[in-house]
């Protein structure tokens, strides 16, 4: 079945030279494909029907003129002539140099700015994506490439973060772990913290933590979470604290998932969590305060109560 294209035909005077380049602008944005200067083209979508018919009234109002038309190819021979106008092949060349330049670094180094750069790299990776209507190849290099880069920077940045096991998660009796000792590694982080929190307010109440200088330290008969080996840990995509809120079968609470989406987004990245800049800030700043890691763990315990009443308060 032939595909349905949008095309916007646009002609403006020459005297507006802002107006064309703040059209132009929006139109690279959209992803358009160039089919000659004035005319623009789309995949068909309500979305993109929209974008070009805001942008066809942007250049009314500008005293030019636009229309945009819907049609199919002709034959398949101008269908593969449209799609190859949205070949990203070269963008996804320019990302995979700049992982290979950024990864024969890693290698020796960890220069002043390297995350920084690895997310710019990341960025640049999502912008392209966002306008390949035609993936192939090209993308699923680029992407595995990334993904390599940003796992070498993790393991380099915290060598003992868990990595993810595969399998399925058992579900488990709360009253089978009460007044436990649950061991972690120390100077914890979202997953951790996060954890911690949902182990003391939903799971243990009468549970003791123990912060681990390395995994290896943690006592035969502690509950280890959040690291290679322990007895909770990532799986799959899941992080520690989706972990636990599915062996608990606590993630038939909307607030309690919404909030591991969040936790997810921090820990390991993912879908973006509007929330999740301003966690982050007060977590980096109570780790700076707060040299104790019980201390901090008291302090976390209010910011995720707070998240959680929001978060069941909006559900509701």
């Amino acid at each position: 079945m032939s595909l349905r294209w949008l095309l916007l035909i646009m002609s403006l005077p020459t005297s507006q030279a802002s107006a064309r380049m703040r059209i132009w602008r929006a139109l690279k944005a959209a992803g358009c494909g160039v089919l000659r200067d004035g005319v623009y083209l789309l995949p068909d979508s309500a979305a993109f029907r929209s974008v070009l018919e805001a942008q066809a009234e942007d250049i009314r109002s500008e005293g030019g003129m636009s229309q945009v038309v819907v049609f199919t190819a002709n034959d398949q021979a101008q269908e593969a002539a449209f799609a190859a106008l949205f070949d990203r092949s070269d963008d996804y060349a320019q990302v995979l140099a700049g992982v290979q330049q950024l990864a024969r670094t890693l290698k020796s180094s960890l220069p002043d700015g390297f995350p920084r750069r690895v997310e710019r790299l990341r960025r640049s990776f999502s912008d392209i994506a966002a306008v390949d209507f035609f993936p192939g190849e090209g993308r699923r290099q680029a992407e595995s490439a990334v993904e390599a880069l940003e796992q070498a920077l993790s393991e380099r940045l915290s060598p003992d973060e868990p990595r993810c096991a595969q399998g399925s998660i058992e579900r488990l009796a709360r009253a089978n772990f009460q007044a436990r000792v649950w061991a972690t590694r120390r100077r914890p982080w979202i997953d951790r913290l996060a954890s911690a929190w949902l182990i003391g307010r939903f799971i243990d109440p009468h549970g003791r933590f123990l912060w681990l200088a390395a995994p290896g330290d943690c006592p035969p008969d502690a509950l280890g979470f959040d690291f290679d080996g322990a007895r909770f840990t990532h799986v799959g995509v899941r992080v520690t604290f989706e972990v636990l809120l599915a062996s608990f079968s606590l993630d038939r609470d909307p607030a309690l998932t919404r909030l591991g989406a969040l936790v997810r987004y921090l820990d390991t990245g993912g879908l973006p969590v509007p929330e999740a800049p301003g966690l982050a800030a007060l977590i980096r700043g109570m780790q700076q305060r707060l040299a104790d890691d019980d201390a901090l763990l008291t302090e976390a315990r209010k910011v995720f109560d707070s998240y959680y009443l929001d978060f069941t308060g909006t559900d509701t």
